[in-house]
């Protein structure tokens, strides 16, 4: 939990830079939109490198053992995050500035797509028996307490240093060097996830496997070869819950706090402070699910839980009009919105840490884990905010939505799909 913690701290301070700062320091146009949108191109790089990232880190977890990628993960998310804190702008290097951007960027989705595997294993692989689920969602809460840490501290210096994304000036001391600090200090705590990973031992499990002689040579041919299967059914299952995420998380922030045009349906024109108050708010309540859904999968099972709150996901996005539309803007709306989307991300994420690994065996399951939560992160969250940006403006909010309940459909299928994999044994090869 520290780890991922750590992990998604860095992770989510580039996701809230990438609303209020990089648009106007790295992507300056005389267009809004259309410096939003780019900001949101480089974002979703990162996804496209979270399934290269679990290639190369699932090849080594499944050849040499969890612990010793979990610190390479570790380094490389930390080390990309840092430089970005030292980067020049636009103004200074021109074009250089969003292509280093970009590139700093996909290395932190390369740390990332091997981060997430590491952890869920490592939880799964040591549980006790019929408490995997329960085991299992503590890697699952570093992303809420990554997410509180990043924005807490975006909230901190916004207010400290008088900043507003709709009115400030370019040379406010936010855009010249308060938004660096967040990316600066992660050096600090990756040193503290350096000494808790460190500190690991090997999983039992991973250790029966070598002791078997199970170890493979190519972890990452195999489970194409051998679990296709699993990977499109796990790459799916978890679809509708990164959609869902970044849409209330990255699209949210966006939509929130873009200043107000004609009939509202574009923006709310919230101040970025305030926003990220109510989005604090909703991410609290995305925590205190999480172990709801652990203790719910491992009592009545994996899939009876993930159906229920998939379809609940799909009733959600056909509401968007209703909640958030510009006949019904309001704060009180946009935070009921933030909490009942942040409810069902609990709810909906919480078990995926144990559901993805328990469909591999043990000689490929960092690899397969791996691959289909990071594919799932280009087909979900990659694209959400890009999606949602363009459909809002040209449709309204509602589109949004029914983009997100058709997101659920494709996962509801893939649940039916899937086994029931409460009751597997993980000692299997």
């Amino acid at each position: 939990m520290v780890g991922t913690t750590i992990e998604f701290f860095d992770f989510y301070i580039y996701a809230t830079a990438a609303v209020f700062v990089f648009p106007k320091l790295f992507f300056p146009s005389g267009n809004q939109t259309a410096s939003l949108l780019a900001s949101f191109a480089v974002f979703g790089v990162a996804f496209v490198a979270r399934p290269v990232g679990s290639m190369i880190f699932g090849h080594y977890g499944d050849r040499i053992g969890r612990k010793a990628t979990l610190v390479g993960s570790l380094l490389t998310m930390g080390i990309a995050t840092f430089l970005i804190g030292l980067l020049p702008t636009f103004s200074t290097i021109g074009y250089a500035a969003p292509v280093l951007l970009a590139l700093l960027r996909f290395f932190q989705g390369v740390g990332l797509g091997g981060e997430w595997s590491g952890a869920a294993l490592l939880a799964t692989e040591t549980a006790e028996k019929g408490k995997r689920g329960w085991a299992a969602m503590w890697p699952q809460l570093g992303a809420p307490l990554g997410f509180l840490l990043a924005n807490g501290v975006y909230l901190v210096l916004m207010l400290s240093m008088g900043f507003d994304k709709n009115s400030s000036p370019i040379d406010h001391p936010f855009y010249t060097w308060g938004w660096r600090v967040p990316f600066l200090a992660s050096a600090v705590i990756v040193i503290v996830g350096l000494y808790v990973r460190l500190r690991l031992s090997e999983t039992p499990v991973f250790t029966a496997a070598v002791e078997a002689g199970e170890k493979l040579r190519a972890p990452i041919a195999t489970v194409f070869r051998t679990s296709w299967r699993p990977l499109v059914i796990g790459t799916f299952v978890m679809l509708a819950t990164y959609t869902l995420f970044y849409l209330m998380t990255a699209w949210a922030s966006s939509y929130g706090t873009k200043s107000a045009v004609g009939d509202r349906a574009t923006g709310f024109g919230i101040s970025a402070t305030r926003f990220i108050e109510l989005q604090l708010i909703g991410v609290v309540f995305f925590a205190l699910f999480i172990p709801v859904s652990g203790w719910l999968a491992d009592r009545i099972g994996r899939k009876p839980v993930l159906l229920a709150i998939t379809a609940g996901i799909i009733v959600f996005g056909l509401i968007f009009e209703k909640t958030i539309g510009p006949d019904v803007a309001s704060e009180a709306g946009m935070l009921g919105f933030l909490v009942v989307g942040m409810i069902l991300m609990g709810l909906t994420f919480g078990p995926m840490s144990a559901v993805l690994p328990e469909l591999f065996p043990t000689n490929v399951r960092y690899t397969g884990s791996g691959i289909s939560y990071n594919v799932a992160s280009i087909l979900g969250a990659a694209v959400a905010p890009f999606i949602a940006t363009a459909l809002a403006s040209r449709f309204g909010v509602g589109a949004v939505g029914i983009y997100l309940a058709i997101t659920g459909v494709l996962t509801l299928f893939a649940l039916f799909a899937a086994p029931e994999t409460r009751d597997v044994e993980l000692t299997r090869i």
